[in-house]
């Protein structure tokens, strides 16, 4: 009778990850390739995260994800905020699985919070944005809140403009825009916005930013905090909610221009989404037309 033998097992996976690997060496793992503020983010919250729990990440459960998420309703943060946190301990625990440095992601299980649609309490009317575009007093400023408006831009991608980025068309300009995930697109300007950019140049050179700082901290860069302080304040100034933001002017742009006839797929083109299923939000987000308004009274 033959002689049985028992088949070999498959080697062991190589670990990615080797053993004894810091918190922070895995978070610098996680966070590499990603974009400045990507990055900053990530560590922000997995600082706050292994902070809150003091565990090496190896070592973290389903109930200290949990737990971790419970404790952000107990800080100053938006409902948007919480969910970009939660989101965000999901990814490294799900790159520490990945990676084989966890057998199973504790996190995979941790309840996202949906997010309520409030989209349509963000978009002004015309006349507001114009007003808040009229009454800033500050020649810069007001490039700024223009260039929000009518380029469509976030916060980040008109802070990381430099000269270079911006560039003739015939009569009018274009802007080179590094927006997110490494996309990069074009996004044309009106002519008299051109102009005035081009105005406000001096002698800065080409890789100095458009819109400079009064600082001198950071090359001369703005910082979006600071974006944001800006608008706050034009929107205060021209009776608006102080919860306008710079991103408010984005959907601006969205809905305003849905409204006056452009095309969707251009819009989204415009705006730098993934999809134009993501741009069609805008289209129910302030309807001219209900069927209420059909009916008998």
């Amino acid at each position: 009778m033959p002689k049985m033998t028992l088949a070999a097992s498959n080697p062991p996976a190589p670990q990615v990850i080797a053993p004894g690997t810091s918190n922070a060496e895995i978070i610098d793992l996680w966070a590499h390739g990603k974009s400045e503020n990507t990055a900053a983010l990530y560590r922000h919250v997995a600082n706050l995260l292994l902070t809150t729990i003091d565990k090496p990440i190896q070592w973290l459960t389903l109930q200290d994800c949990q737990g971790f998420a419970d404790t952000l309703y107990g800080k100053e943060l938006s409902p948007s905020s919480r969910r970009t946190y939660i989101s965000v301990v999901k990814s490294l625990l799900s790159f520490a699985h990945r990676t084989g440095l966890i057998p199973v992601n504790a996190a995979a299980a941790v309840v996202t919070p949906k997010p309520k649609d409030t989209l349509s309490q963000k978009i002004l009317s015309e006349l507001e944005v114009l007003t808040m575009i009229a009454l800033e007093p500050c020649v810069r400023n007001k490039l700024i809140l223009k260039t929000f408006y009518y380029a469509g831009l976030r916060a980040s991608e008109l802070c990381d403009l430099n000269w270079e980025d911006l560039t003739s068309n015939g009569e009018s300009g274009q802007l080179l825009i590094y927006g997110k995930g490494g996309k990069t697109r074009v996004v044309l300007l009106p002519q008299t916005l051109y102009i005035e950019i081009v105005n406000s140049r001096g002698d800065a050179g080409n890789s100095e930013p458009i819109f400079r700082s009064r600082k001198a901290t950071n090359g001369g860069r703005l910082h979006r905090i600071s974006v944001t302080h800006l608008v706050k304040e034009a929107a205060k100034r021209a009776g608006i909610s102080e919860k306008t933001s710079a991103h408010w002017l984005r959907h601006c742009h969205a809905s305003h221009a849905l409204n006056r006839g452009a095309p969707i797929h251009l819009l989204s083109q415009t705006l730098g989404h993934a999809s134009v299923a993501t741009t069609s939000k805008y289209l129910h987000a302030k309807p001219n037309d209900s069927s209420g308004l059909y009916l008998v009274m």
